[in-house]
């Protein structure tokens, strides 16, 4: 497994310090967990402790991602769910857990191991068994995924790629805000793997559905998403459904992938904090 960085492993004894309930946030590709910021101070006034491990060897900073971008590739679906259990492990309370896009995936995987007290999974990337395949997603993926070769690199989005994918629903002021602000290279093999999920028994791009451990599971699921349409939402809501615990599926309105991020992300975390108050 992956060893936590020492800033990672700060987080952790401060967390275990406070004697709260943790909440770990899981991003996604082409952001840092510095992304998690906001929502992280929004949990921490409603009486949550918070930690939020980036994927192995993420930088530090935007500044710094952007100077190496090479440092994001060959991170592996796997890979990053091991350096969140690392984390968790470690916790002497069991968290909630909230993830975004392949950190939704990621959050799933974590609570199909038992890992979760209660699970946010928004616009998740989809997992074995799920089948629909939306025109909207396979072109929000084609950057990476037109070019085997990026199986085994670093992929930046440009800014017309970024506003298809996340910002469809904004305007171009804020597309571009946030795309200056947010937006690092991403590892491209975790969509490989998602995209050959159901024609690879042996795939990392799954999810333990049947764990009677998993606990509660919301999935929000942005109405607007090119990247992660609502068709991908509803069938990963029709595998979890079949699990004895809770599953949950709300829709947001006019939102696209970058509901986590852009003006309205309070909206969103607050459907998350209400949820984990309820169920954990």
């Amino acid at each position: 497994m992956d060893a936590l960085t020492a800033p990672e492993r700060a987080e952790v004894e401060r967390a275990n310090e406070s004697g709260r309930r943790p909440v770990v946030f899981v991003h996604g590709l082409w952001l840092l967990s510095s992304s998690w910021d906001r929502w992280r101070g929004r949990f921490e006034a409603a009486g949550y402790t918070t930690i939020a491990p980036g994927w192995p060897d993420d930088p530090e900073s935007i500044e710094e991602a952007k100077r190496d971008p090479e440092v994001f590739a060959h991170k592996m679906i796997a890979q990053v769910t091991d350096h969140y259990l690392d984390a968790i492990n470690d916790l002497q309370i069991m968290p909630a857990i909230v993830g975004h896009s392949f950190g939704g995936l990621i959050a799933q995987r974590l609570a199909g191991e038992g890992a979760s007290d209660v699970t946010v999974a928004i616009d998740s990337a989809p997992f074995r068994g799920v089948l629909p395949l939306p025109a909207s997603a396979l072109k929000s993926a084609s950057p990476v995924l037109l070019n085997p070769a990026n199986a085994g690199r670093a992929v930046s989005l440009t800014f017309e790629q970024f506003s298809f994918g996340w910002a469809n629903a904004l305007d171009t002021d804020e597309a571009r805000a946030l795309y200056d602000t947010y937006h690092v290279a991403a590892s491209g093999v975790p969509l490989f793997q998602a995209a050959t999920a159901n024609l690879n028994p042996f795939t990392e791009a799954r999810v333990d559905t049947k764990n009677p451990e998993r606990g509660p599971l919301l999935i929000i699921a942005g109405e607007d998403d090119n990247t992660v349409p609502l068709a991908i939402s509803h069938a990963i809501y029709k595998q979890q459904k079949k699990n004895p615990g809770l599953t949950e599926i709300v829709e947001v309105p006019n939102r696209g992938h970058s509901l986590t991020i852009d003006h309205g992300w309070e909206e969103v975390a607050d459907l998350a904090i209400d949820f984990v108050q309820k169920h954990e």
